[in-house]
């Protein structure tokens, strides 16, 4: 077999391990591990641990077509990425039709956040933060008004999409974003567990059983509509 044989093959069991699925007398759940880096249009480096939303988006449309699966668990614990392909992995979830929890865990920033708040319900450890910063991105920027003006409309939809999966409010979340005062060498915000729930960008700070718990009680509501 020759080398990138191997590669691939190391790859496809890297990505086996980010996805599960468990059964028991409420019925099954699929948990999703969204972790490391959000990678979208381009490889992230050997050294980095990362998701791709070429293999995530299948992932989560199969669970929505499974008649076997019952509910989906999704942990995270992301730096944030390509914020195109974190939207659009965000969107997914959160036009599923079945029963959806999220939870943090380290941490869900940048990119992140919104796909905290996809689910129908969201959780997070009380270790946990999240940072709420301005779009950026990598590389030459041509510094011209049609280049601020894409990133002030890709903060827009990143901000309505948070806004209308969570209780946060929008001009709470434009404040936190272009704060000068938390962070030395740059602008924005960074939440811990309860600041989180309390500004309504999380419902509840919870542990894994809380947010098993909260997905089976949503599974029987769901059976028995």
């Amino acid at each position: 077999m020759c080398e990138e044989e191997v590669k691939t093959e190391e790859q496809k069991g890297n990505e086996a391990e980010k996805s599960v699925t468990t059964c028991g007398e409420s019925g099954c759940i699929h948990a999703l591990i969204i972790a490391g880096q959000i990678e979208g249009h381009y490889s992230a480096s050997n050294q980095t641990k990362s998701t791709k939303y070429e293999h995530i988006i299948p992932t989560l449309v199969a669970v929505e077509e499974s008649s076997e699966i019952d509910g989906l668990l999704i942990l995270l614990n992301t730096i944030g990425g390509d914020v195109e392909a974190g939207l659009a992995i965000a969107e997914v979830i959160a036009g599923m039709k079945k029963p959806t929890v999220s939870l943090v865990l380290g941490g869900s920033h940048s990119i992140g956040v919104p796909l905290a708040v996809a689910a129908k319900r969201s959780f997070i450890v009380p270790s946990a933060t999240m940072t709420l910063h301005p779009v950026r991105i990598n590389g030459l920027v041509i510094g011209v008004p049609q280049s601020f003006d894409y990133f002030e409309k890709m903060q827009m939809r990143i901000i309505e999409f948070i806004t209308r999966n969570s209780k946060a409010d929008g001009d709470e979340l434009k404040s936190m974003i272009m704060k000068t005062d938390q962070m030395t060498t740059d602008i924005g915000t960074v939440l811990g567990g309860e600041e989180a729930v309390n500004i309504g960008l999380i419902d509840k700070v919870g542990s894994l059983g809380d947010a098993i718990s909260s997905l089976k009680e949503m599974m029987k509501e769901k059976n028995t509509d």
